[in-house]
């Protein structure tokens, strides 16, 4: 008889790193995403907020270190609070990755904005994108992560 969990093995996808509450966030998040490197070398992203500026973003392709060392790119990415993504694509478009698929995703809603980065894959994105442009959603990209932000 086998276990439940006797097929559970690593399976690396994207890379997350988050800080808050330190200046410069964005410039740990691009060390952690460093270190993360190995879970996504095709493109990455950060997310930025700063109470006085708002939020700022740079997604690039390619690795961490040819993209988000520029002291003068980090310097467009203000604030105490920072998300970043590396990504391997699980989801999306097929083929070469799209700008627009590069996360953090970011919305701007009522109360204010909100950035995501989602490491792994939403077994029911088909069916939620359907519905979700049924009821009206507009989708900016191919990823599946950005079917959370149209739940919000």
């Amino acid at each position: 008889m086998s276990h439940p969990f006797d097929d559970d093995k690593l399976r690396e996808e994207c890379g997350v790193f988050g800080v808050i509450g330190v200046q410069d966030a964005a410039s740990f998040v691009a060390l952690g995403l460093h270190a993360l490197q190995h879970r996504g070398q095709e493109a990455g992203g950060i997310v930025a907020h700063c109470p006085q500026e708002g939020f700022s973003s740079a997604r690039r392709f390619g690795y961490v270190r040819d993209n988000f060392t520029s002291a003068s790119l980090m310097e467009t990415l203000p604030g105490q609070l920072a998300i970043g993504h590396v990504r391997c694509s699980t989801a999306g478009s097929k083929g070469n990755t799209q700008i627009r698929d590069v996360q953090p995703l970011f919305a701007e809603f009522q109360m204010g904005g909100c950035a995501i980065a989602h490491n792994g894959n939403l077994t029911n994105a088909a069916q939620l994108r359907k519905e979700l442009i049924e009821r009206g959603a507009i989708f900016q990209s191919s990823s599946d992560s950005e079917c959370i932000i149209h739940l919000m």
